[in-house]
């Protein structure tokens, strides 16, 4: 199997590499996360202009013909940099949805929109009861004529403060946790009965608890088809799962650079810590890990365009490996640099903190491991 990128390939990772050490040190960040909006919407337009919004999608949809490999290459420097732009939520997740199920009205409006950088969409899928469980929709879509008619609360919707549109998952029919009965809609921001309570992260995400109160939705906001969106979910979250890990490298590899630096730097006894045999093996430890998380990446990607038990099994054994990988890294980065570790004024306590954030999103480790479990009983 051919693991070398394309020359176009190299081309994205050079250009979002260099943006990504140009535009986000360690200074910066710190005070764009504590401005009042929080991220910079002048780098998003920079992200449009250098084409990473087109690189995932085929050329008919208007990209340049990319696809899982470039959006990997992408999220591994988002995880260098520890950037807090909304990639995965309006590229990777409504993109893909408009990708794999939209009609040629909704790409062309949309689609257009996510690729130019002048829409930005926000997944609104979770649900405080939900517990991963894709199809736990207690927001309700009932049909009023050709309309529908939204209700329901969504929970820690990443990106939503700076949000235009929303993609929205909502029980159309059946019981709470059905699996048909699902359909995904396409709601704006500004639409009337839907209200928003906005708040940072850990890790220096903006979120919003999103509220949707009697939100007349036209028929056609519906993305693909009706009672019966969820395989076109869990295709979506699995290609966001598989992006999420690649931005874990990214972090695990800056994290275990600051603790190689550290060591060296750091005397105890007038000898640099880095010299006692425990830490080497720690670090060489923290480097393994790293190594077999890339390669599970690697893997993840390649297989999401294989069948559907392949594609499952595929991403949720990456999960589980990175998730504790990433685990094993953030933690012993942060013993290694002791107390100091933990303060925002260095570095690596913040990579922690999305790391430990990485292990839970789009499902955990245990819940990876029970889908692994599931899909090879069901072999």
């Amino acid at each position: 199997m051919d693991f070398n990128f394309t020359d176009e390939q190299n081309m994205v990772r050079d250009g979002i590499s260099r943006l990504i050490r140009e535009q986000y040190d360690w200074d910066t960040r710190r005070e764009v996360i504590a401005s009042e909006t929080g991220w910079r919407p002048e780098l998003w337009a920079q992200l449009a202009e250098l084409g990473m919004l087109a690189a995932p999608f085929s050329e008919e949809d208007g990209g340049f013909g990319g696809g899982a490999t470039e959006t990997m290459l992408i999220m591994e420097e988002f995880g260098k940099g520890l950037a807090i732009e909304p990639f995965i939520p309006s590229v990777v997740c409504a993109g893909g949805f408009l990708k794999y199920g939209g009609s040629a009205a909704q790409k062309e409006e949309y689609l257009a929109g996510i690729i130019s950088g002048e829409m930005i969409f926000a997944f609104a899928y979770a649900e405080p009861r939900g517990r991963y469980d894709l199809a736990d929709l207690q927001t309700t879509a009932k049909a009023d004529g050709g309309d529908y008619v939204l209700n329901g609360h969504k929970a820690v919707v990443i990106g939503a403060p700076w949000a235009t549109h929303f993609v929205v998952t909502a029980r159309t029919a059946g019981d709470q946790r059905d699996r048909s009965g699902v359909s995904v809609f396409i709601v704006d921001k500004n639409a009337d009965g839907v209200s928003l309570r906005d708040y940072g992260t850990v890790d220096g995400r903006r979120a919003s608890e999103v509220y949707f109160e009697n939100v007349k939705v036209a028929g056609d906001a519906l993305i693909g088809e009706a009672d019966n969106g969820l395989p076109l979910i869990e295709q979506v979250v699995d290609e966001a799962t598989a992006a999420v890990c690649a931005e874990a490298t990214g972090a695990m590899k800056v994290t275990n650079e600051m603790t190689l630096d550290y060591s060296r730097q750091r005397k105890q006894f007038g000898t640099p810590i880095g010299s006692f045999q425990v830490l080497q093996h720690r670090m060489a430890d923290m480097l393994m890990e790293y190594e077999q998380s890339v390669s599970m990446s690697y893997l993840a990607t390649i297989r999401l365009s294989e069948d559907v038990a392949t594609r499952k099994e595929a991403v949720s054994s990456a999960k589980v490996r990175i998730g504790q990988a990433a685990r094993f890294i953030g933690q012993n980065a942060i013993q290694t640099h002791g107390g100091m570790g933990m303060t925002d004024e260095l570095a690596v306590g913040s990579y922690f903190k999305r790391l430990s954030i990485i292990e839970g999103e789009f499902g955990s480790v245990d819940h990876h491991m029970r889908r692994h479990i599931r899909l090879n009983a069901a072999a």
